[in-house]
């Protein structure tokens, strides 16, 4: 929100997502910098369980709950085991998949683990808690629930919503099923103002329609005052919708997405978001980060490896962060062929029959479809052992391997992966 000023706000935590540019926006700053204030407040984001990681679109709400802990705020995560059920509609065009239980619960352990990466929790004033809001929402009664939370929601009010409008522009049904999502959700918040005095939730900006739900629930209920703050999507200066590679979603668990990918995908960041994904994400001093991004030419690579470090070091450890900078330095920098990047096992005897370097392209994760695959190599960025390769057709075998046992596969000059027989 461009017309909130950092040095008019009273609260440390308000003021940092603030000079961050992790606001985008809220429904009432004034009475939200004031309750900040007053001593220790909770607040809370929900995660959908619809995957067995976040990937880097969830770094906004992820730092605007870790700021929220630094600054001695309680955070409050809560793991939709029971919205899961019913899928968020939220800027999607069709239905979600609905899930298992035995889906559900292992991919609420994965994010949860990831999330223990960002904060510290525990029973402490400021320690995180996690939450699932089955537990309040499976044991309801339908009716009751239909007549005492229901009777607050317009039809004219929920149609009015932007990712409401948007699937029924676009003549894409919206079941019965999706359009209770939003109710549901705004009964989280009045749950968790009654279990932890929660009286703040954050979350995407596409989630500004659900939240005003949730705030206006809250308070016809209780009669407080409840806040909605959400932060920008994460997007490139130039306005695409960042976290996203040929191979799939930058994620944030090291089995889906290696610590070498992560470090590689922020140091190959355009020049123009440096800037501000430093002041975003990083915990430096606005002095660094403003030498930082003064650089220009070369000199700006500096930059772009220092993000890269600090982001995978947060996400993944200081070790594995000094490794894939190594790595890089090595492979880029003196081109040697180094053990760190990552590696793909293939049964020796499918070399030994040969395979398609289109193929393999797609097998190492360079490339998500053989289409994707051909026309790589058909714009020569297809690479074996940092070989342009002339053929999509042209057979990989034992025979391409080098003298460390691999055979090195790249797509452009800054994603290789190693394919090892096994």
């Amino acid at each position: 929100m461009d017309d909130i000023r950092a040095d008019k706000l009273q609260s440390p935590f308000l003021r940092e997502i603030v000079e961050r540019g992790l606001v985008h926006q809220c429904t009432d700053v004034a009475a939200l910098d004031e309750l900040l204030s007053d001593g220790p407040a909770a607040a809370y984001i929900g995660f959908d369980c619809t995957a067995p990681s976040l990937h880097a679109g969830s770094l906004v709400p992820i730092t605007l709950l870790r700021v929220l802990q630094k600054h001695g705020h309680k955070p409050i995560v809560v793991l939709g085991g029971g919205t899961t059920k019913i899928g968020d509609p939220s800027d999607k065009d069709e239905q979600r998949p609905l899930l298992s239980d035995e889906v559900i619960a292992a991919n609420k352990a994965g994010i949860k683990s990831v999330l223990e990466k960002y904060l510290t929790f525990g029973d402490g004033p400021s320690d995180a808690v996690a939450v699932d809001n089955a537990e309040w929402l499976e044991p309801l009664r339908y009716l009751d629930f239909l007549r005492d939370v229901g009777s607050h929601f317009t039809i004219n009010r929920m149609l009015s919503f932007e990712s409401v409008k948007r699937r029924l522009d676009r003549e894409q049904p919206m079941t019965l099923l999706e359009f209770n999502y939003m109710v549901l959700q705004a009964y989280d918040f009045v749950q968790l103002g009654d279990r932890f005095g929660c009286r703040l939730q954050m979350g995407g900006s596409d989630q500004w329609g659900n939240i005003v739900n949730g705030v206006e629930l809250a308070r016809r209920i209780d009669g407080q005052t409840y806040f909605g703050l959400t932060g920008p999507l994460l997007t490139t200066a130039s306005g695409d919708k960042m976290g996203k590679t040929a191979a799939g979603a930058v994620w944030l668990d090291a089995e889906r997405f290696s610590p070498f990918d992560f470090w590689q995908y922020w140091r190959n960041v355009d020049d123009a978001d440096v800037g501000r994904l430093l002041r975003a994400f990083t915990d430096l001093p606005a002095e660094r980060i403003a030498e930082l991004e003064a650089l220009e030419g070369q000199e700006l690579n500096e930059a772009k490896k220092v993000l890269a470090s600090e982001l995978t070091a947060m996400c993944h450890g200081p070790a594995a962060a000094a490794a894939a900078a190594e790595t890089a330095r090595q492979t880029f920098e003196e081109g040697q062929l180094d053990s760190g990047l990552p590696t793909v096992e293939l049964p020796r005897g499918e070399l030994a029959d040969g395979i398609r370097a289109y193929e393999l392209l797609r097998l190492a994760g360079l490339c998500t479809t053989g289409g994707e695959a051909r026309r790589l190599v058909s714009q020569g960025g297809g690479r074996v052992n940092d070989e342009v390769i002339a053929d999509p057709l042209q057979p990989i075998t034992n025979a391409d391997l080098t003298d460390e046992g691999v055979i090195k596969v790249s797509a452009g000059k800054k994603r290789h992966v190693l394919i090892k027989p096994v």
